[in-house]
């Protein structure tokens, strides 16, 4: 099998978060791995090891593709480290605050061109919140898409593949045939530290760095801009309660105005 992950670098969780021009300052902040990726590489990794493995000369191999500025090699890396064979980043000064519709077309381009049998994604990144990207891909591939899966199921031999979905209506079983693009949620395994070997073996492994016009799609500017953005305010000091008898009137009276009650 060949199984392509989409993964991204994203300002820390615990940064704060500013913009400058329309975009996200991503520059003067710590960045990371997304941690909601982490949990597509594991599966990834998971689903090549129950069916042969991923070693060099085994049937499955793993690449990690990414978009972004060189920094995001970092993050490559750290899927490298974990056990992925090969990596893709594709960094280009005109892509920089490219928005769903262009990140989806850029990284459909280069999953198409290496061959895949699974596209297997996060959810979401945690600095854009969307949940859109891999919906995309696999609209721009005319492939299955298998989303939100908290289990995966692989059958090789017979090109299929099969989620398990957590809805608010009760539980979905869902399959298609490869290829497909799956997203994944948080529960669905629990991500592996990175080894010491793994480690060393991942700082020996080449990124394949490309720019647009290697990636040989067009690219003239995203569909959707940020024209404004205003910082969330200060958080205001609460309303405090000195009980001298009336305290329980006043706590009616505030839930009352706030039409809790």
């Amino acid at each position: 099998m060949r199984i392509a992950i989409c993964i991204k670098q994203v300002p820390d969780s615990w940064a704060e978060k500013k913009m400058v021009n329309g975009l996200l300052d991503r520059v003067n902040v710590d960045v990371v791995l997304n941690d909601l990726d982490e949990y597509a590489v594991e599966e990834a990794l998971r689903i090549a090891e129950a069916h042969g493995g991923n070693d060099e000369g085994a049937a499955n191999s793993v690449t990690v593709i990414s978009m972004g500025p060189e920094r995001a090699t970092e993050a490559v890396r750290k899927a490298l480290s974990m056990g992925a064979n090969n990596a893709i980043l594709i960094s280009d000064a005109s892509l920089a605050g490219a928005d769903a519709l262009a990140t989806s077309k850029v990284l459909a381009s280069v999953i198409s061109k290496i061959g895949f049998d699974l596209v297997i994604c996060g959810t979401e990144s945690t600095d854009a919140r969307m949940s859109v990207v891999p919906a995309m891909i696999a609209e721009r591939l005319g492939c299955a898409q298998l989303t939100f899966a908290s289990a995966v199921k692989v059958d090789p031999v017979g090109q299929q593949v099969s989620i398990t979905r957590v809805t608010e209506a009760g539980v979905d079983e869902m399959s298609g045939q490869f290829p497909a693009v799956i997203s994944v949620v948080e529960k669905i395994n629990e991500p592996r530290y990175p080894s010491f070997k793994g480690i060393m073996s991942a700082k020996k492994k080449t990124i394949d760095v490309m720019d647009i016009a290697a990636v040989g799609v067009t690219v003239e500017s995203s569909w959707s801009l940020v024209l404004d953005a205003t910082p969330r305010p200060l958080r205001a000091a609460g309303i405090k309660v000195t009980d001298d008898g009336g305290a329980a009137n006043q706590l009616v009276t505030f839930l009352s105005e706030k039409k809790l009650i």
